[in-house]
């Protein structure tokens, strides 16, 4: 007795329930990955994709042109002479000169000394690498800090902090093995350890770090989407 031949219309459902599990599967590993740090979510592939031929950052903020810190003395509230509005702050960091500044409508108002990761000098490219981001980021979420006062979570990994990470991979100047890495954000200090600041100790694993009295200070102007541009 032979066998019958499958069906047309069963082989056509074999091909879809082929496919069908080649999606779940691959969809199942792309999310790994992203867990995993090795590769950006899906809502962003769009801006990643842009390896040649992409505008350059733009650099928002003028640094000021001495080193020393601008009305460090004096309370915040008390140099913001218009009418609030925290949409208008921005900060900028400048890793070179120890110095965070805040912004008010793109005019320089006050500054802090900051401090960075132990690994300071140069852009950040994965985890565990000790360094400090560079570019423009913003404030994604900002909250009390158990153990160092106040977290303001910056947006790294963004859009062009993934293209940065790509481009290491490609040239050769990063495994590929290595994830992207994360939670980076502007916080204090242990408590009675503001003598890090004033030391210029670079301590943390790639955070940028202030007296805790100054990040509290920070924490009642910024918000969600305040704009944080590192320089180096």
């Amino acid at each position: 007795m032979t066998k019958e031949p499958p069906s047309k219309t069963h082989l056509h459902r074999q091909k879809i329930l082929i496919i069908l599990l080649m999606l779940i599967s691959g969809s199942l590993f792309y999310l790994l990955l992203v867990r995993l740090g090795l590769m950006m979510p899906v809502g962003q592939i769009t801006q990643v994709l842009c390896f040649q031929d992409c505008q350059p950052e733009p650099q928002l903020h003028t640094p000021l042109a001495k080193d020393e810190l601008l009305n460090y003395d004096q309370p915040l509230e008390q140099l913001v002479t218009t009418a609030n509005n925290n949409k208008k702050i921005s900060l900028l960091i400048e890793k070179s000169r120890h110095r965070l500044t805040l912004y008010y409508d793109l005019k320089p108002l006050k500054s802090y000394p900051v401090v960075f990761g132990t690994n300071p000098v140069g852009d950040k490219q994965a985890e565990g690498d000790s360094k400090t981001p560079e570019g423009i980021l913003q404030i994604k979420d900002l909250y009390p800090h158990p153990q160092w006062s106040k977290f303001l979570w910056l947006d790294y990994p963004n859009p062009r902090s993934w293209r940065k990470y790509f481009q290491a991979k490609a040239s050769g100047k990063l495994p590929w093995h290595i994830p992207i890495g994360g939670e980076v954000g502007i916080h204090g200090v242990p408590v009675g350890r503001d003598n890090m600041i004033s030391d210029r100790y670079n301590w943390t694993l790639g955070c940028p770090s202030l007296k805790n009295k100054d990040v509290d200070e920070l924490y009642q102007w910024v918000q969600k989407g305040t704009v944080v541009e590192i320089l180096p």
